[in-house]
């Protein structure tokens, strides 16, 4: 299928300059939605001991408090882009706010663990709802001249929520406690739901096609057991029968998947998607840069709690730099696809990102200092961000408008599994050498029972780590590199 969209042409850029007056109201829109889910998901990882200590929840139970959002969104993104294709953004982003909003306000009031993992998942299919409409919004709301501007603010937010919301996080459940995070996303929410309804289009969709429900199952099958037993290994290790189970269950639920999308006539994921060289490569490379995106900073603050004396509001201030480098990076990216290709600004940022991890994994020691961590970070967060823009305006602007929820719920799917992905193979990594006692007193918090023997076997456990994640990294240079080479084919899909 051939994409309709035309760039260039003069009547078309002034159009386009036109519909961008209005584009910024949708941006904003986009951006307070995207920015309430990824406070509450970053926020939480503080807040987190202080809700299970409240709930009096197990372990395993304050575990999947945390990891339930992470795993219910991903699964539910891949369907909700294809349904915001058919049915209309504006319809599918007002419900996954509203339903947000409501979840939000049941976790406030949560009396027990179980009622509180209920409402959390509940929270996340909302948050599913928002974020995989918002750079389909944006990129539907603005030509193709400032589409990649748009998408830098958008990932700017993103990168700040980072920011802000562990030490929001902090402060609020330090002076007021746990539940008034929770009831602060209310207010909040309702009034970025008033300004979505005043300010997001009521454009007319034709349904042409039907919505692949066979297809949806599979998809939630197979991607909701992989990222399960992704998240079990952690805890379970991947000596587990169960883990492994679930594992080969949700490859053979997506190579099923994937067979019932080339036989459908209307396939939740079109296989045109994959179609082009260009395309293909760039949901590779999403994959593996997320894999390298959260690991790094999980395995950081494990490792400083673990080896040092910092505190845990210590630890957010030393590795802050890798988002305040992603809050800078982001916007520049975006505003330089006027003078680069896409792939080109890709190459540069996962370069960066690779040299940043081996050289973190060369200096990391119990001694290591604050400006060395803070360089290293700073030019990872500084690869990440600059990655993120442009890689999303290369898939968004390949396809036609009529695709890009569907495109973009590819590409944020790929981006949650490659965070879990790298989650479970850092850690597992860097603790495989550790005894069980040791693994649980750092998965615990409570390092500072760690002997020399047992912090020397993690250290060079979390080189390994660092060192493979940046191999990742160079990979994704090296594949976008070839593929820059390529002639520009035609837009598909």
């Amino acid at each position: 299928m051939a994409a309709t969209f035309i760039a260039g042409h003069p009547g078309t850029e002034a159009a386009a300059d036109d519909e961008d007056k209005a584009g910024w109201a949708v941006l904003v829109a986009a951006c307070l939605g995207a920015l309430l889910c990824f406070l509450n998901l970053s926020a939480l990882n503080v807040v987190l001991p202080a809700v299970g200590r409240s709930l009096q929840a197990s372990p395993a139970q304050a575990s999947w408090i945390l990891l339930s959002y992470m795993l219910v969104s991903t699964v539910c993104i891949l369907s909700f882009g294809r349904l915001a294709d058919l049915w209309g953004r504006r319809h599918l982003f007002l419900a996954g706010l509203g339903l947000f909003v409501v979840a939000c306000a049941a976790c406030a009031v949560a009396t027990t663990a179980e009622t509180m993992l209920v409402f959390r998942v509940c929270q996340a299919v909302g948050a599913a709802g928002v974020m995989a409409n918002t750079s389909a919004l944006v990129g539907d709301a603005f030509g193709r001249r400032r589409m990649g501007l748009a998408l830098g603010v958008l990932a700017m937010v993103a990168a700040l929520a980072q920011v802000v919301g562990p030490l929001a996080g902090g402060f609020v459940v330090s002076w007021w406690g746990w539940r008034v995070l929770f009831m602060l996303n209310v207010p909040a929410g309702l009034l970025v739901l008033v300004w979505s309804w005043r300010i997001l289009p009521k454009t007319a969709v034709v349904r042409v096609e039907r919505f692949d429900l066979v297809g949806a199952v599979l998809s939630l099958v197979g991607i909701g057991c992989v990222t399960y037993a992704l998240s079990m290994a952690g805890s379970h290790g991947w000596a587990s029968m169960s883990v492994w189970a679930f594992l080969l269950a949700g490859v053979a639920g997506i190579l099923l998947f994937a067979w019932v999308q080339k036989r459908a006539a209307s396939p939740l994921v079109d296989p045109e998607l994959f179609s082009d060289p260009r395309r293909r490569t760039a949901y590779v490379c999403i994959l593996l840069l997320s894999m390298t995106q959260a690991a790094p900073l999980l395995l950081i603050a494990l490792y400083l709690q673990a080896c040092t004396s910092l505190s845990a509001s210590d630890v957010g201030l030393r590795i802050a730099p890798v988002a305040l480098g992603m809050l800078t990076a982001a916007p520049v990216s975006g505003s330089l696809l006027h003078r680069f290709r896409p792939e080109s600004i890709c190459v540069a940022a996962m370069l960066l990102a690779g040299c940043a991890l081996a050289l973190l994994a060369a200096l990391l020691q119990p001694t290591i200092s604050a400006g060395q961590l803070a360089v290293c970070l700073l030019m990872l967060g500084w690869g990440i961000g600059g990655f993120v823009t442009p890689n999303n305006a290369s898939i968004l602007q390949s396809v036609r408008p009529q695709r890009r929820g569907i495109a973009n719920g590819v590409r944020s799917t790929l981006q949650n599994a490659g965070i879990m992905v790298g989650t479970a193979l850092t850690l597992s990594v860097a603790m495989m050498q550790l005894p069980e006692g040791s693994q649980r007193m750092v998965l615990g918090h409570g390092g500072s029972g760690l002997s020399a023997f047992d912090v020397a076997l993690f250290t060079q456990g979390a080189r390994y780590a660092l060192f493979m994640l940046a191999l990742l990294c160079l990979s994704g240079a090296a594949l976008l590199a070839k593929t820059r080479l390529l002639p520009e084919g035609p837009k598909s899909a």
